[in-house]
């Protein structure tokens, strides 16, 4: 199945650009946040909060309006004299306005840090210098800053300081806290509504059902509690790290489990930055608070470093008894095996070590898993480049109209793709009776694809947090129905619904359709290792009752491997302005020139003198050439699945590329550039050009800057590349 439209690079509907935004278009952002938020958040707002809101909508329209513009500013302090916004006429009275009312305010000592970033590096130097007689005059602004925090109390900077042009934005914990609610994340400012109304960013439009992220008032205040911790961890020097590492005893129990996933990122996150700075003894304290695998792991490891094997041991001991997860069972039972069993090497290792070998040629190596496909429909069988997509996609697609078109599915915002209800774990404890019924359409495979054509032609394009359309998006996941046993399919669909956020990841890079079926494979090249969600999604799909394996590519020299060696002649330099005006190729087998092609092509534009010149075509040479369309369908069934070799490869193949996409057609090969493998084969040379190399090497070139003529030249420089390569496998 096929679909032929334009897409952006997400591979969704056409964005729509749309016109000039509205004088208050921030405002109407802002309004309609608040207005979402006190909608369908009225239980999770304490009175305080609810209260702020009210007051905010009492204000004078200009007033509102400068403190939205201070919300989407950077920062928290601000020159008053600088803020200049003609809409709202004389800002020195409307900031007075806020200042009655306690939106904004004088800078005090609990804002020192934030005076500190907005002030310029002359303007701190004006307050320390005096203060500071032998203080480099040299010092960055970050020392400045440094130095000031160290040397300087917040008290007797601002005393020196004239703060009276500087206005600190107040109530910022509380709009974050708003913010929080609406998008789900902690953040400053209303850019996303902006990019929307833009047509930069697109929100959903097939639901306007909306459920609150949260239950109640515990768990957003938990949620918000730790997702604000990593949000300034992110940006926190040595002392803000110390700072956060000794609130842990201030961290709240979660109650829920979105808060106690919170917990874990964070307890993850913030042992990670303890580990890397040295402080072993903290990272122990802060990782025992998660309960996450990758908490596990860590917490075991500093132990290990911390020469407290016993401890270690019973806390591998008690994962393996009683894990908390299929992730966490296999860690440390790995984990276990290598530390106190004396087991040399790890289970991905292991799995690696014992996997099927294929030998694919090298100069495939930038791609291995295209490279992979194309070795296996060597073989005469199908496969499909699936990774995630299949699984997301034949899940998104059965189960299409319970996700986003029935009366009770539900996202969380405009700006959410996934159904509250994937989010949050709960479709299938929601919907048992009719996810089951649905699955049961699996023991039917004509039903069940013409329910997945039906899903797919229906609602073609649009946005949806499950997975990406592709065109010819069936093909794969039909041939996997045709070959698939039913059951196991099931089991993983159904693992979907029931976990879908633990689950959406991690699935193997290729579906291979041989005789005995479906098989998944997971590519590995040299030096790639298997990671543990990588791992896990094997043994899931094994354990459902599917092959599932890991395949190695060994990169070698394959003498049947065909490479075409192409040189094109242009009117100009530059891909996206100039065209091509002559392509000349060769084919090249086991060493032997195997076939040519040649043609001079119209380009449809003039052919600057200079270009004449140096390459001796004219603009009455191509005038009744062909166009590249003409000639496209025949390039393309001399490339078939050959390399695409060329000196200073990157030039050749952009324009190649770049008229294939003119046409709306993909042109993707491998590639192989005689000039650096030139470099690093045969090294010492003063000049790598075309025209050196075949003087240093004794090779003609008859008619240099002719397409053919040079193809030619670099083919002969291909045998002595690959000739090098051969001797060094």
């Amino acid at each position: 199945m096929s679909f032929e439209n334009s897409y952006d690079q997400t591979n969704w509907a056409p964005v729509t650009r749309r016109g000039p935004l509205p004088t208050f278009y921030y405002h109407e952002h802002f309004m309609e946040m608040l207005d979402f938020v006190s909608r369908h958040y009225s239980h999770v707002l304490p009175k305080q909060l609810a209260d702020l809101i009210c007051q905010f909508r009492a204000l004078p329209r200009p007033a509102q309006c400068l403190y939205v513009r201070l919300v989407n500013r950077k920062g928290r302090v601000f020159a008053a004299n600088k803020l200049r916004y003609p809409e709202l006429g004389d800002t020195r009275t409307v900031m007075r306005d806020l200042a009655d009312e306690g939106w904004v305010g004088a800078p005090r000592e609990q804002h020192y840090l934030h005076v500190l970033s907005h002030l310029t590096k002359s303007e701190i130097s004006c307050v320390l210098l005096p203060m500071y007689t032998g203080m480099s005059r040299s010092l960055k602004k970050d020392e400045l800053v440094r130095f000031a925090r160290e040397h300087c109390s917040a008290g007797e900077f601002l005393a020196r300081l004239n703060t009276d042009r500087l206005v600190v934005q107040r109530r910022v914990d509380e709009i974050r806290f708003v913010l929080f609610l609406y998008f789900g994340r902690v953040q400053d400012g209303l850019s996303q509504f902006t990019m929307r109304d833009l047509g930069l960013v697109r929100t959903q439009d097939f639901s306007e059902n909306y459920e609150p992220r949260y239950s109640d008032r515990v768990e957003a205040q938990q949620n918000y509690f730790y997702l604000l911790q990593l949000h300034r961890l992110k940006s926190a020097d040595a002392a803000g790290l110390a700072s956060l590492a000794d609130d842990t005893s201030n961290w709240p129990e979660p109650d829920f489990s979105s808060s106690a996933s919170a917990r874990d990122k964070l307890a993850y996150a913030l042992g990670r930055e303890l580990e890397r700075s040295g402080d072993l003894s903290a990272a122990r304290l802060v990782y025992a608070l998660g309960e996450s695998a990758k908490c596990s792991e860590r917490l075991v490891r500093v132990l290990l470093a911390l020469d407290e094997r016993g401890d270690a041991e019973q806390l591998l001991l008690r994962c393996i008894e009683k894990p908390r997860s299929k992730d966490e069972a296999i860690m440390a039972e790995d984990l276990y095996a290598r530390k106190f069993r004396k087991k040399r090497t790890s289970t991905r290792t292991d799995e690696l070590r014992a996997s099927e070998t294929i030998d694919i040629d090298e100069a495939n190596s930038g791609s291995p898993e295209r490279a992979a496909i194309d070795y296996f429909k060597r073989q005469g069988l199908a496969a499909y480049r699936t990774e995630n997509l299949l699984w997301r996609t034949y899940f998104g697609l059965l189960f299409w109209d319970d996700l986003f078109a029935d009366d009770s599915a539900t996202l969380h915002s405009p700006f959410d793709f996934l159904p509250s209800s994937l989010a949050d774990g709960t479709f299938y404890t929601r919907n048992t009776e009719r996810v089951e019924s649905r699955l049961a359409i699996i023991d039917e495979p004509r039903l069940l694809k013409a329910e997945l054509l039906r899903a797919s032609t229906a609602n073609y394009g649009k946005a949806n947090g499950v997975f990406r359309w592709r065109r010819a998006i069936l093909e794969a996941l039909f041939a996997f129905i045709d070959h698939a046993a039913q059951e196991p399919s099931r089991r993983m669909l159904r693992r979907l619904g029931q976990a879908y956020k633990d689950a959406r990841y991690g699935y193997p890079d290729l579906l291979v359709i041989d005789k005995d079926g479906a098989r998944f494979l997971e590519i590995k090249a040299d030096g790639d290792q298997l990671r543990q969600n990588q791992l896990l999604r094997q043994q899931q799909l094994r354990d459902a009752g599917f092959r599932a394996d890991v395949v190695r590519i060994r990169w070698i020299i394959d003498p049947n491997q065909a490479y075409v060696v192409v040189d094109v002649e242009t009117t100009g330099g530059r891909g996206d302005q100039h065209r091509v005006t002559e392509i000349g190729a060769v084919k090249v087998i086991n060493g032997e020139v195997v076939d040519r092609f040649q043609t001079l092509l119209n380009p449809q534009r003039v052919i600057p003198s200079g270009i004449t010149r140096l390459t001796g075509i004219s603009a009455e040479m191509v005038a009744d050439a062909p166009l590249f369309s003409d000639i496209a369908d025949e390039f393309e069934a001399f490339m078939q699945d050959a390399i695409f070799v060329a000196h200073n490869v990157d030039f050749d193949y952009g324009f190649i590329a770049r008229e294939f996409k003119r046409l709306g057609r993909p042109f993707r090969h491998a590639k192989l550039c005689t000039c650096s493998s030139m470099r690093k084969l045969y090294p010492g040379h003063k000049s790598y050009s075309l025209a050196a190399l075949c003087e240093n090497y004794g090779i003609t070139l008859r008619q240099h800057h002719r397409a053919l003529c040079d193809a030619e030249a670099a083919a002969e420089l291909l045998l002595l590349i690959n000739e090098k390569r051969a001797s060094a496998c």
